[in-house]
């Protein structure tokens, strides 16, 4: 008697993720804390590369922002 072959469920890729979705991860990877569950849909849907460029980006803005108030601070006293 053959043995059925179980189907396999169809696989879908995950629509890529949304310019807010990999400002949201960046900027939750700068405070540290991230649940499992948000970290493996950003695994699947985030390219590398688009997480290394808003990380730049990300610092950039950050430090340029810290200069800013570094400035008007000293200018002010």
């Amino acid at each position: 008697m053959p043995v059925p072959m179980s189907e396999s469920p169809p696989t879908h890729d995950p629509p890529p993720a949304s310019f807010l979705q990999i400002v949201r991860a960046v900027l939750w990877s700068f405070f540290g804390v991230r649940k499992q569950r948000m970290l493996q849909q950003d695994i699947a849907t985030i390219k590398p590369l688009h997480i290394v460029v808003a990380g730049v980006i990300g610092g950039l803005v950050f430090v340029l922002t810290l200069i800013l108030i570094v400035r008007l601070i000293l200018a002010n006293a």
